[in-house]
């Protein structure tokens, strides 16, 4: 199928600097995607739009990735219609959104999130439209409801290979961005000024990583240059969004790779102080461990079985918790008590940085509390599994002695927390 779609392709391997200023048009011979491939309600959608004199189409990561033989994890319609005008043409429509004004289409389980076209943000001075449109001192977008045409839109999305529109009516693909040609190479490029872009909305550096280790493509240089340098503005993000964006980057089923990625682009920090820290202090030690717990991670996605953000913050922040016991020991607490306090203390300050909810930060609670019950139960036999109390029969936790330390690590990998993994094409 790739094949097909690349044999019509001419373009020289080279740094495409600029949009095109009209769109490249390919026809149904020219690529490999059908219609019948397509959501039948995204297409409905669509069709219905455009009965009603709109353009609209199907857009973004559903057409990259069925492009390249992946399956779609949910569906993304652009159109011309405001956010009201696509709520009045269908009964099981909701507007949501503040700062990015949407319309989610219900189908049963199914959601078709439709997006009116956006264009760049006016001036500055420009009161009229300081409603529709407004930035922070570091450039980062707080409200993007300025609506425009279709090259606008283009121009707004953030990577290239997202910036694909296909008309199921016609089945065209329209190519503003030169997006087929970074499929083809495999690249992650960013459009528009990379610095700007980044700090219009900082997530666009988790995204380039996860993108990057979700289909195995290369981060383009200019696109990877300003990444280490902007990496703080992270700080900025809501806490409750950079949880979502986590669960995002390692419940992919790319978890180890995004983790290496994340280390090269200094973006891992932000994310995660306390381990950061302890991976300076004793890289071999906290980097096994959090390896090991990322590739048991991806390995149970791959076979279809649950995980649970419990375990998985549980591992990454483990090795910032023995230095805090250690401290709180040293200042006379007894063993129990530190480990409680330190455990608290860590929580508590992730929870700044990614708003851990309620339901996972208890049980991550318990996981810990097991590297002081198992090793007294069965010190002889450190990769035999217990269950745990409050995670029920759903839940193991192993010891596990592939990484050195002064006691052995209990892993949960499953449970009443549980949520159903990410498919391994990850989320769009």
């Amino acid at each position: 199928m790739l094949k097909k779609l690349f044999q019509s392709f001419r373009l020289p391997l080279r740094r495409i600097p600029h949009p095109r200023r009209t769109p490249e048009i390919l026809s149904s011979r020219q690529h490999s995607l059908h219609r019948n491939e397509i959501s039948r309600h995204a297409v409905s959608v669509v069709e219905r739009l455009q009965q009603a004199g709109y353009e609209a189409y199907v857009v973004g990561g559903c057409v990259r990735d069925l492009l390249l033989e992946l399956n779609p994890k949910d569906y993304d319609v652009a159109t011309s219609a405001t956010p009201e005008q696509v709520r009045a043409e269908f009964r099981n429509a909701r507007v949501i959104g503040r700062r990015f004004k949407l319309v989610h289409v219900h189908f049963g389980r199914e959601i078709i999130e439709v997006a009116t076209f956006r264009a760049n943000h006016p001036e500055e001075d420009d009161e009229d439209a300081s409603h529709l449109a407004s930035r922070n001192e570091s450039g980062r977008i707080l409200r993007d409801n300025v609506y425009g045409t279709l090259d606008d839109d283009a121009q707004r999305r953030d990577f290239t290979i997202n910036a694909l529109y296909y008309d199921p009516t016609s089945e065209r693909i329209l190519d503003h961005t030169h997006g087929v040609h970074d499929i083809r190479n495999r690249l992650i490029r960013l459009i528009g000024d990379p610095e700007q872009r980044y700090q219009e909305d900082p997530v666009r550096m988790l995204r380039a990583v996860r993108f990057a280790a979700k289909l195995d493509f290369e981060i383009e240089r200019h696109s990877a240059e300003p990444i280490a340098e902007l990496a703080e503005l992270l700080n900025g993000i809501p806490s409750a969004r950079l949880f979502d964006e986590t669960l995002k980057l390692f419940l992919g089923g790319k978890a180890e790779r995004t983790f290496e990625l994340l280390l090269e682009y200094d973006l891992f920090a932000p994310l995660f102080p306390a381990s950061a820290a302890a991976l300076e202090r004793n890289p071999q030690y906290a980097g096994t461990l959090i390896r090991n717990a990322l590739a048991n991670t991806d390995q149970r996605i791959a076979q279809g079985k649950p995980v649970t953000p419990a375990f998985l913050f549980a591992a990454l922040l483990w090795p910032a918790l023995p230095a805090r016991v250690l401290e709180l020991q040293d200042r006379g607490m007894p063993p129990i008590p530190a480990m409680q306090e330190a455990a608290h203390d860590i929580i508590w300050e992730q929870c700044q940085r990614t708003a851990i909810p309620k339901r996972f930060t208890i049980p991550m609670r318990e996981i810990w509390d097991m590297q002081e019950r198992l090793p007294r139960r069965q010190a002889a036999a450190p990769t035999s599994c217990w269950r745990t109390r409050a995670s029920a029969p759903a839940t193991t936790s192993c010891c596990c002695a592939k990484a050195p330390a002064r006691r052995p690590t209990a892993w949960a990998t499953g449970g009443p927390t549980t949520r159903k993994p990410a498919t391994a094409n990850g989320a769009t």
